[in-house]
C-alpha cells in the first residue's frame, strides 16, 4: 500500500500510513487506481497489509484520513454508496 505520509508506531516499531492511502502492489511504480507514486509524492508501505488500513479494521489506520475509493473498490473493499444498474442474468457459455 502507499500513503501520502506516515507515521512511527512505538509500540510495535514499523511505519504506519497516515493522510490518504491506496492500494499498491510491490514491483510496479503506480498505485491501483493509476496514480505515479513519485509525482504525487506517495510513500511505499509495504509491509502494511492492505486490510490493516480499513477504518472499520482499527489496526494501522490511526492516522488514515482517506481511503482512495477506486483503490478500495479494487482492493476488496466496494463502496457503500454504490449500487449495481445491471446484472447479467444469462452469461454467454
Amino acid at each position: 500500500m502507499a500513503a501520502s505520509g506516515e507515521w512511527w508506531d512505538e509500540e510495535d516499531g514499523r511505519r504506519l500510513p497516515a493522510g490518504e492511502v491506496h492500494a499498491w502492489e510491490p514491483g510496479t511504480n503506480q498505485t491501483v487506481c493509476g496514480l505515479s507514486l513519485h509525482r504525487s509524492r506517495l510513500t511505499r508501505l509495504a509491509g502494511v497489509e492492505w486490510r490493516d488500513v480499513l477504518p472499520e479494521s482499527g489496526g494501522a489506520a490511526d492516522a488514515v484520513r482517506r481511503v482512495c475509493p477506486c483503490c478500495a473498490a479494487t482492493a476488496g473493499r466496494p463502496d457503500p454508496d454504490a449500487r449495481r444498474t445491471w446484472r447479467r442474468v444469462n452469461p454467454r457459455p
